[in-house]
């Protein structure tokens, strides 16, 4: 039986499983070279937050759970387990949603 990795961010960063593509409004599916990837995702793991200059560590705004809607080029995507995820900076997340 193999142990599952964790991914552990450090400083502001945040790891994200980004959501399923869906399919279109005529409910065609269009092939994974066809389409953008999504730019929505939960979060599944958060660093502990960046120091400041005077050695203090800045809360981080997200937690884990969060939906979010992050940036189209940041990041960088990194497969543990068959699982693909992103590791973002906490300044290329846009919005926390519901």
């Amino acid at each position: 039986m193999s142990e599952k990795k964790k991914i552990k961010p450090m400083g502001n960063r945040v790891v994200v499983q980004r959501e399923e593509a869906k399919a279109t409004k005529g409910g065609i599916l269009l092939p994974e070279s066809a389409q953008k990837k999504p730019r929505e995702g939960i979060v599944t793991a958060v660093g502990p937050g960046k120091a400041d200059s005077k050695g203090q560590v800045q809360r981080m705004d997200v937690k884990v759970g969060d939906k979010i809607l992050f940036s189209s080029y940041g990041g960088t995507e990194y497969k543990v387990d068959e699982t693909e995820y992103l590791i973002l900076s906490e300044e290329d997340v846009l919005a926390v949603y519901n």
